[in-house]
């Protein structure tokens, strides 16, 4: 993980790129010009720190394209990966949850353009434009409901129904089609999957060997493509 050098892309970005976002999608073009021309527009390199856990949170985020990891670091100095987020999503709310600071840190899972916008301009989004506040909470709603979900496999699944069902989660979210099934579209290493699923890279590796031969998924490095979907759903639920 690094916090390597950022830059500025596209200095005056359009409309259309907000419009279909449900955080602006209920806005007019006027608006939406309004919200850009205080945004800032970073492109930040795989693996790049957008920022980290404890950090004061003087801005918040809207991810256009690529992919960031959420990571919690443990008490013990262990790092876990909270969830992923996709393109199209806000990040780095902390406002919404009354903290003023980063509850996690964001790294990019690949080559990331994200937007910013000062924390300060937070109560005039919620309370000025339509539909901003109600996707905001639905958002924090939905990561919180799937970290719960990710709570209760720890405790009653097997090792790999947790890993099974982090692949379609992934593949859920993320996936594009390809030749040999379904890929996770962006680069994903069995370290990574194990601090998703909570289990070791010696476990991940294991099953990821078996099930290769198997014909359920086809692994290489940092690209992992699930070919039986459906053989996957039977073991979550063995």
């Amino acid at each position: 993980m690094s916090e390597g050098p950022i830059r500025k892309v596209l200095p005056r970005l359009d409309e259309s790129l907000l419009t279909h976002l449900p955080p602006f999608s209920k806005l007019g073009r006027r608006q939406i010009r309004a919200i850009l021309d205080q945004a800032t527009s970073r492109r930040h390199e795989e693996g790049v720190a957008v920022f980290s856990e404890g950090a004061p949170a003087d801005r918040f985020y809207l991810l256009l394209d690529g992919y960031i990891r959420v990571v919690r670091v443990t008490p013990t100095g262990e790092q876990v990966t909270a969830l992923h987020i996709p393109a199209g999503q806000l990040f780095g709310i902390a406002q919404a949850l009354g903290r003023d600071t980063y509850p996690a840190t964001a790294i990019t899972a690949a080559e990331s353009i994200a937007l910013s916008w000062p924390m300060r301009l937070w109560q005039t989004f919620v309370s000025e434009y339509e539909g901003f506040a109600t996707e905001t909470y639905r958002t924090v709603g939905n990561r919180v409901g799937e970290m719960n979900n990710r709570i209760v496999e720890m405790a009653t699944l097997r090792v790999e129904q947790r890993v099974a069902n982090a692949l379609l989660r992934l593949v859920n979210q993320t996936g594009r089609k390809v030749e040999d099934g379904i890929e996770i579209d962006f680069p994903i290493t069995r370290q990574d999957l194990s601090e998703l699923t909570g289990t070791t890279l010696h476990t991940v590796s294991r099953l990821l060997s078996a099930w290769e031969r198997e014909g359920l998924v086809k692994s290489r490095r940092k690209r992992i493509t699930v070919c039986d979907p459906h053989a996957l759903v039977v073991l979550t639920e063995a």
